[in-house]
């Protein structure tokens, strides 16, 4: 086997399944579960309709590039989007299976394992798979700590020139997993010169980009600066999306890769080998979902109104934040994280996500001690319900 699996760190949910086993619960309290970034709202039936109608398409091969009309319809959601003057559907853009699939391939194809120790810089806390996909691919993982000082966002100015020199890939998250910070477009363009002076590639995880709290607000993208500085190849930038969150789809396991067209083109190339082509019903169905707005505008709204019902009751006692995207609420404790997490479920049923499990100690610290993260994707009504059990359980520490 593969060396390098031995430095796979177990996943957080395993660390929570590990934490909450032999606790009892309430048996007359339902379990909420607010630990996972699924979404649970109804998927757009038009969607569920177009892929329903096209299940006979399953019988033939799809290609690893996807089809045009699929390449087209995203080209034309960007443009609109981002504020694009354009993007090419032929060389700028290929499906992926989630994007979960797509950043770990694309890390695959990206690092140079014969350079002396790469490094694969990414904000701290994280979405663990930048990690793994570092490690698998033969690079280090380097850490940047994302404290309340800076927003949530990492600060890069405190990153050494070695260490920028030895970076062949870094990882951003806008809005970022847990914290809900985004990077405005000055910043963006600021790593955009990091990455000119350094040679390395920057990969924007954008898949929450489409859920935010401020409808005139929308969280600008990476190659949105790209266009706003005239850089239209995208050079060294590429960006990730998907329609689970944004749809509400993901079990369809739809998203897509767009940027550089000479990094998206030896991204094909490894796609090829590496046999994971969109199937042609899904395809289809992702069609209609980029071509509708409306859903999404729906979709938000939910989720702004969980927001406001929360805070309204959780705002002082876990010092609530608003995030300016995401759906997550990325609080603190007043206990330690852990404990916080054993006892609320032990108590109320309820389960969140401790903030170390999504973060690692650097030179003794840890930016998700004392947090919890929070996953507002229940229903209205289960959320409501959540945020006055963690109110009572609060009241009794």
């Amino acid at each position: 086997m593969n060396k390098d699996l031995n430095l796979l760190k177990p996943y957080p949910f395993e660390k929570l399944a590990t934490l909450k086993q032999g606790i009892q619960t309430p048996a007359q309290l339902p379990h909420i579960a607010l630990s996972i970034g699924e979404p649970k709202h109804q998927p757009p039936a038009f969607v569920l309709d177009t892929l329903q109608k096209s299940l006979a398409q399953i019988s033939a091969y799809p290609s690893t590039k996807g089809l045009a009309e699929l390449r087209q319809s995203i080209s034309e959601w960007l443009i609109q989007r981002f504020k694009l003057k354009t993007i090419n559907p032929e060389t700028n853009i290929l499906p992926v299976n989630g994007t979960r699939e797509g950043l770990f391939s694309f890390t695959q194809a990206t690092v140079d394992r014969s350079k002396s120790e790469p490094l694969v810089l990414m904000p701290n806390p994280f979405y663990q798979i930048y990690e793994g996909a570092a490690f698998l691919a033969g690079a280090s993982p380097y850490y940047v700590p994302c404290r309340e000082d800076t927003n949530f966002l990492p600060d890069f100015s405190k990153v050494s020139s070695e260490t920028w020199k030895k970076c062949q890939l870094l990882f951003l998250c806008s809005p970022g997993n847990p914290t809900g910070s985004v990077y405005k477009t000055k910043q963006l363009l600021e790593i955009i010169e990091l990455a000119d002076k350094y040679d390395f590639v920057i990969v924007s995880d954008e898949c929450y980009s489409e859920i935010y709290l401020n409808e005139d607000e929308a969280p600008p993208g990476l190659l949105q600066a790209c266009a706003e500085s005239g850089r239209d190849d995208f050079q060294n930038c590429i960006v990730f999306h998907s329609l689970s969150k944004r749809s509400n789809l993901p079990g369809l396991r739809s998203g897509f890769v767009a940027g550089d067209a000479s990094l998206i083109q030896g991204f094909l190339k490894y796609r090829t080998y590496h046999g994971c082509a969109m199937s042609t019903p899904t395809q289809l169905a992702s069609i209609a979902a980029w071509q509708d707005e409306q859903h999404v505008i729906e979709n938000r709204s939910f989720y702004q109104k969980k927001f406001k019902l929360v805070h309204d009751i959780l705002g002082e006692q876990l010092q609530l934040e608003y995030p300016e995207g995401g759906f997550y609420f990325w609080a603190k404790t007043p206990i330690d994280d852990i404990t916080f997490t054993q006892q609320l479920y032990q108590q109320q049923n309820i389960t969140v996500l401790p903030g170390q499990f999504l973060s690692r100690t650097v030179m003794g610290e840890n930016p998700g001690e004392n947090r919890i993260r929070m996953a507002l994707v229940a229903s209205v009504d289960d959320c409501l319900t959540a945020a006055n059990r963690i109110n009572s359980f609060i009241s009794t520490l």
